[in-house]
């Protein structure tokens, strides 16, 4: 009986090793798929951020008090974008936006309604490790794909 357990184990050499190399590379892309989440999580946060203070920034400033209606001049709309894209209404030379890749022209300012402005913010979000998945013989899937975030606030 001795003799066959120690069969059995001679025979069952080399199985861990072969389970880790079908299971690592699993684990690894589970690994990666969870990095990429939480980086477009933090993006996508750090976006939100960008526009609800660029919209508290225009709600404050666009009120004309002397006609009782909103006004969004072209520098307040350039202030905007800076605020939304460097975090500073006047824009810095060789400063860095908040979030890699967003420029100004992914930010717009608009009125809605009579008393409320509305900053919206699209940013094309692109994974780290490719920009799309191949396909059987049709190419490849893209993986690229817009966050957009939105505030809107009423003007003071």
């Amino acid at each position: 009986m001795i003799v066959q357990g120690v069969r059995l184990k001679t025979r069952q050499r080399g199985v861990a090793m072969v389970e880790m190399a079908i299971a690592l590379p699993l684990l690894l892309l589970l690994l990666l798929a969870i990095g990429e989440v939480g980086r477009l999580l933090l993006q996508y946060n750090s976006l939100m951020q960008a526009s609800r203070d660029a919209s508290r920034f225009v709600a404050g400033q666009a009120w004309n008090r002397t006609l009782g209606r909103l006004e969004i001049t072209a520098a307040l709309q350039d202030q905007a974008r800076s605020l939304a894209v460097y975090g500073v209404p006047v824009a810095q030379e060789g400063g860095r936006p908040l979030v890699p890749g967003l420029s100004p022209d992914h930010v717009v300012v608009s009125v809605q309604g009579a008393d409320h402005v509305q900053v919206s913010i699209t940013y094309p979000f692109l994974p780290i490790f490719g920009n799309g998945l191949p396909d059987l013989g049709n190419g490849e899937t893209p993986l690229a794909f817009s966050l957009v975030a939105t505030s809107v606030m009423r003007a003071l």
